[in-house]
């Protein structure tokens, strides 16, 4: 006896192929889901820390206090793995220091971003502010300058003469032509009066040169 062979029509072979198909994609995406919340399982397993995090652009030479800090910096619970071994953790580390260069909104805050005030005149025997004006922008890098930068300074004789006489000086403040203050935050504003740090034993071959030629000030770039 002759068994007869069981013939699918075309009709029913696609749909059992789609069905396949869908059958594939939503066991796909089943495993995909499991990995994800397995993957979210272990790293809410994770070990915490805090840091302290930039919320907005911090000027170099801010000084920081925990009063205003606030505004600049909020606490985050990172993974430790991702914590800096210097990282600042407590917004009362910050009070009293000096913000050594500029800090990126986002950015984890350590502890070689900031600087100590008195670090500079630490340094010195007798340390003083001594102050000068310049007569054209370009004797003082055309205005940039700020506090906490660091400068050269040249002497330029009645002859000409280029002489450099102080290097890696320190700003202490920087005013415009009329007298007022101006702050690291401000970006426009041409510094045409420069106080510095000197040691005591300097004010007067300081004054000595400024008063027998002029001065120019180079930006040392860090």
């Amino acid at each position: 006896m002759r068994v007869r062979e069981k013939r699918w029509n075309k009709p029913v072979m696609e749909k059992m192929k789609r069905g396949g198909v869908l059958a594939a994609f939503f066991a796909a995406v089943a495993v995909f889901v499991v990995m994800l919340q397995m993957e979210k399982s272990v790293l809410e397993q994770g070990e915490k820390g805090t840091v302290l995090v930039a919320v907005s652009e911090i000027p170099k030479g801010r000084m920081l206090s925990v009063s205003d800090a606030e505004q600049y910096f909020a606490v985050r619970e990172v993974d430790v793995e991702l914590i800096p071994g210097s990282a600042v953790q407590m917004l009362e580390d910050l009070d009293g220091k000096n913000v050594a260069y500029g800090i990126e909104a986002g950015s984890i805050l350590t502890q070689g971003m900031l600087a100590e005030p008195d670090r500079v005149i630490q340094e010195m025997k007798a340390p003083v502010i001594a102050g000068f004006k310049a007569d054209d922008l370009y004797q003082v890098a055309g205005g940039i300058l700020r506090k906490g930068d660091k400068i050269h300074v040249f002497h330029v004789t009645e002859e000409q003469e280029v002489m450099l006489i102080w290097e890696n000086l320190t700003v202490q403040a920087v005013f415009d032509q009329a007298g007022n203050q101006i702050s690291n935050e401000d970006a426009f504003s041409a510094a045409q009066r420069i106080n510095i740090y000197l040691d005591k034993a300097d004010i007067d071959d300081f004054y000595a040169r400024l008063s027998s030629g002029t001065l120019r000030v180079v930006k040392v770039c860090e």
